[in-house]
């Protein structure tokens, strides 16, 4: 029982706290920047160290050590991203009349840097870890990474809720590249192909046979891609998910001014046909 209920609880509390963290993290003066990006590459370099040296070993220790490794490194891009270390060369809001192909490669280039550190990350983790048996931490990075990429699809083509409530004043602009509709053909998809993974992963967590370290990984990979698939309906139904880190969000009021009302230049950026609009 420890062995499914362990992980799970500690997923919940690592997903739910590290989140919390770095938005409270962000919300703080600018001026904190640099020393919360210095802390996070501490955390990350500790994180990539963990991966490697827990690589050939198999026991439940182990399993705990490679997955919060590799949420560790994962902070460190989410503190990049949020702190604007690390997004892309397009800074500018998408202009009203720009759509179809142009509006995708200057969505893709407002994040270009973000991804491409994503990739080297899961390339160095590969490195590291490919020579032994413990996967845990980089089949913990894929799913992150694969299921934030399905997000970002569905920001773009068009979701009811885009949280933009989440993305700091400097980022603003990016919401510009998102869109608000009912629904997108995209998201059934994602949805569904979320969840064959997660009912073929709770399957093979059912084998009694699996070894203690093997139960503990799927686990931490069950959980993680549950949370993952919930985060998806959050984009389109109405529950105020923000409430769950209301403790984080607190300092935005003293940290940055209240974001002046929207003009009708801005409403039309943001919602030039009054169906589609923000965030990228």
């Amino acid at each position: 029982m420890i062995d499914t209920i362990g992980p799970i609880l500690f997923t919940l509390f690592i997903w739910w706290f590290s989140t919390g963290l770095i938005l409270w993290l962000d919300r703080l003066p600018r001026s904190t920047f640099p020393y919360s990006m210095a802390g996070a590459c501490v955390v990350a370099l500790a994180g990539f160290v963990a991966l490697y040296t827990s690589r050939e070993k198999t026991d439940v220790a182990s399993a705990y050590c490679a997955f919060t490794a590799a949420i560790a490194v994962w902070a460190w891009h989410e503190c990049s991203f949020l702190f604007g270390y690390v997004t892309g060369p397009e800074r500018r809001p998408c202009p009203p009349d720009c759509r179809g192909p142009a509006r995708f490669l200057r969505a893709l280039r407002s994040i270009l840097h973000h991804e491409i550190a994503l990739a080297a990350t899961a390339i160095i983790i590969i490195a590291l870890t490919y020579s032994g048996p413990n996967h845990v931490g980089l089949w913990t990075f894929l799913v992150l990474w694969v299921m934030r990429i399905s997000t970002k699809i569905n920001l773009f083509l068009g979701v009811p809720n885009v949280g933009e409530e989440f993305l700091p004043q400097d980022l603003r602009y990016i919401a510009t590249y998102f869109a608000r509709r009912p629904m997108n053909l995209f998201f059934p998809v994602a949805v569904t192909l979320g969840t064959v993974a997660l009912v073929i992963l709770l399957h093979d967590r059912a084998n009694p046979a699996l070894s203690p370290f093997d139960s503990v990984a799927l686990s931490f990979y069950t959980t993680l891609l549950a949370l993952a698939v919930i985060e998806h309906w959050f984009l389109v139904v109405p529950i105020p998910v923000a409430a769950l880190w209301s403790w984080s969000l607190k300092s935005r009021s003293a940290a940055t001014p209240p974001a002046p009302e929207p003009t009708a230049q801005v409403v039309r950026l943001i919602n030039p046909t009054h169906s589609a609009g923000r965030r990228a």
